[in-house]
C-alpha cells in the first residue's frame, strides 16, 4: 500500500511575507526552504555581501531550529549571488555555519534576485526528524 505524506509549513518568527509562500515546508522527512537576507521587519539588511550572507544563514539556522533540527541536517545548498566576486565572501561566512561533512552545493551567478538590493539567496534541502 502506498502512503502519501502531506506537506506541512514550518512555523518561524521570520517576517511574514506578503507573497504566497512559506519560509519552509516539510514532506517525507525533507525540509525545503529558500532564505534571503531580510531582517525582522522584512527589510534587506545593509552592509554588503558579508552582512547579507550572515543574515541569510542566520535565517536558515532559525528555520531549521523551528523544524526541530540544525545545520548538520542540511543535505544540499544552492547559492545564488549577483556577482562572481561575492562567492569568496559567501564561502567565508558559510564556513562559519557548516562543518565536515559539508552539504552538497552549487553556486550560481545570476543577473538579479527578486528584490534589487539582494545580493544573495540560498535554496536549501535538509533532513528532518
Amino acid at each position: 500500500m502506498t502512503t502519501h505524506s502531506t506537506k506541512q509549513a514550518v512555523k518561524t518568527s521570520l517576517y511574514a511575507s506578503r507573497s504566497p509562500l512559506e519560509w519552509a515546508v516539510t514532506n517525507n522527512g525533507t525540509l525545503y526552504t529558500a532564505q534571503i537576507p531580510i531582517d525582522e521587519n522584512g527589510e534587506v539588511v545593509a552592509g554588503g555581501i558579508k552582512a547579507q550572507a550572515k543574515q541569510t544563514l542566520d535565517n536558515l539556522k532559525h528555520t531549521l531550529e523551528c523544524a526541530g533540527t540544525n545545520m548538520d541536517s542540511v543535505l544540499q545548498v544552492l547559492i545564488y549571488v549577483t556577482d562572481r566576486e561575492y562567492l569568496r565572501t559567501v564561502n567565508q561566512v558559510y564556513a562559519e555555519y557548516f562543518t565536515v561533512p559539508y552539504p552538497n552545493r552549487a553556486a550560481l551567478v545570476i543577473s538579479g534576485l527578486a528584490r534589487e538590493e539582494m545580493l544573495v539567496e540560498l535554496v536549501v534541502y535538509a533532513a528532518v526528524p
